[in-house]
């Protein structure tokens, strides 16, 4: 019988790997009801902030400034005033970090087992590069993004896979199993659109920034076995962890370098038929993110793909009221850039990259499950303030021949 689509699927559903962590009975329970809570508050209550917004908090706006909310900024420090919305972001925040300690907990459990699974398929592979000598970036290290203690980027003992699993095991939680068994929904999507977009197109080389714990560029790699593919982070202990997740599941196919994208001079001009990221752009700072899509236009080549996926831009269509809502990551949940960079103009920013706007397109991906097991994307029939596994996606096609050369000399 198919699953309802409004209720998570059991944890024990969830695909093992190789490094995957072993899941005790009271440690799949409570992932269990921390995906139940997660969905409730989000689903459920979250539906109240609306009712507290339109009956109490913009009445007494109104009243007191004659006016309603000129941004989302206002309905924030409005809305943090009431109790309702109180309690709800309590609530939500607080289901954050019961995910995150619970993951990390398990993961503690067996560290050092892990470390011996991790060591035992990444040991001798020249497929994994560590660089102890690149510097995790301030904006990355200032807070622990999503609560997550340590990060991606912290080790417990010298040599460790901590962050990786606590992602890899935690993220069911977070998502109410919406990216499927094997947190890759994103990445299935990916091959779906590609292969109706460009039927038959086999990249040379792709460039994954902000790769994590690879759950994205997996699916691609064994949709493409003759492609070079290069993962980069700059967070070892992840790097650690999605090597040896990939060769684990069959993707050999790919380089994990612990690299920082700001800083590409290792390729060289037009080396990548297809650069990329999934919903890394928002945690880069103001001024590492053009930098970080410069290089990778310059490391694209002429007739190569670059793609992004993030959640919505804020622009003037989207209600200040949802504006809010979407920017709770932001003041809540440890995603400090999250508020400006979804303000950002990203295809005017690719375009002074040189990746033309006539050039540029947008599509909207869904993450792509198994519907018997994992609830399906929402259809967009009701708002879900981004929690549905859906994303919008800047796209463009890098322009060649005589197209390129025509843009070359007009910027000279």
């Amino acid at each position: 019988m198919k699953k309802r689509d409004d209720i998570p699927p059991d944890y024990r559903e969830v695909k093992r790997h190789g490094v995957f962590p072993e899941v005790a009975h009271d440690e799949a329970a409570r992932f269990n009801f921390l995906a139940n809570l997660n969905r409730h508050v989000a689903g459920v209550l979250g539906a109240g902030n609306k009712a507290a917004y339109e009956t109490r908090v913009l009445p007494a706006f109104v009243k007191a400034e004659g006016r309603a909310p000129k941004d989302r900024f206002e309905i924030r420090h409005a809305m943090n005033r009431d109790p309702y919305h109180r309690f709800w972001s309590a609530m939500k925040r607080n289901s954050m970090e019961m995910r995150q300690q619970a993951g990390r907990a398990m993961v503690l459990r067996q560290l050092d087992d892990l470390g011996v699974k991790a060591a035992a398929l990444n040991m001798g592979q020249d497929t994994l590069e560590l660089h102890p000598e690149v510097a995790v970036p301030r904006y990355q290290a200032a807070v622990d993004i999503h609560c997550m203690p340590g990060s991606y980027y912290t080790e417990a003992a010298p040599g460790d896979v901590l962050a990786g699993a606590n992602y890899d095991c935690g993220i069911f939680a977070t998502t109410g199993g919406a990216l499927g068994g094997l947190t890759d929904g994103g990445g299935q999507a990916l091959v779906k659109w590609i292969s109706e977009a460009r039927p038959g197109w086999v990249p040379g080389r792709v460039l994954d920034i902000g790769c994590t714990i690879g759950h994205n560029v997996v699916p691609l790699a064994l949709a493409f076995p003759e492609t070079e593919f290069w993962a980069i982070d700059t967070a070892a202990p992840s790097l650690r962890y999605a090597h040896a997740r990939a060769r684990s599941l069959g993707a050999t196919n790919i380089r994990f370098v612990q690299m920082n994208a700001e800083d590409l001079s290792r390729f060289p001009d037009g080396h990548f038929d297809w650069v990329q990221t999934t919903m890394f752009l928002h945690e880069l700072s103001g001024k590492a993110l053009p930098r970080i899509i410069a290089e990778g236009a310059r490391v694209l080549a002429p007739g190569g793909l670059m793609l992004h996926l993030e959640q919505p831009a804020y622009t003037e269509k989207m209600p200040l009221f949802e504006q809010f809502m979407r920017d709770w990551d932001a003041f809540n949940n440890n995603e400090p850039f999250w508020s400006a960079m979804h303000s950002l103009d990203i295809p005017a920013i690719m375009d002074a990259a040189g990746l033309p706007k006539d050039h540029q397109f947008s599509i909207r991906v869904a993450a792509e499950v198994d519907p018997d097991i994992f609830p399906a994307a929402a259809s967009g029939s009701e708002e879900d303030y981004g929690r549905a596994a859906a994303w919008d996606a800047y796209g463009v096609w890098k322009p060649q021949g005589d197209a390129l050369k025509a843009l070359r000399e007009a910027a000279e």
